[in-house]
C-alpha cells in the first residue's frame, strides 16, 4: 500500500523526468535518456548526502583522490 507521502513523492519524480525528457533533443537515443536520468539521480544523492550532513573536507577529498 503506497502512502499519501509516497504518492507525492512518486508524482514528483514522474514530474521531474518528464521535464528531463522534454529538454532533451528530438534525436536523443535511450543511451542518452539514461545517462540524463542516472546523472539527476546521482545529483539528487549528493545534495541529499549533504543535507544530511555527509561532507568532506577539501583536505579530506584531496587525501582521497590524490596519489601520495
Amino acid at each position: 500500500m503506497v502512502t499519501q507521502k509516497g504518492d507525492k513523492i512518486m508524482t514528483a519524480i514522474r514530474e521531474e523526468a518528464k521535464k528531463l525528457l522534454d529538454n532533451l533533443p528530438d534525436e536523443a537515443t535511450w543511451d542518452d535518456i539514461m545517462y540524463e536520468m542516472y546523472v539527476r539521480k546521482k545529483i539528487d544523492e549528493g545534495i541529499k548526502a549533504a543535507e544530511e550532513g555527509h561532507l568532506l573536507s577539501h583536505e579530506e577529498a584531496k587525501k582521497r583522490l590524490l596519489p601520495q
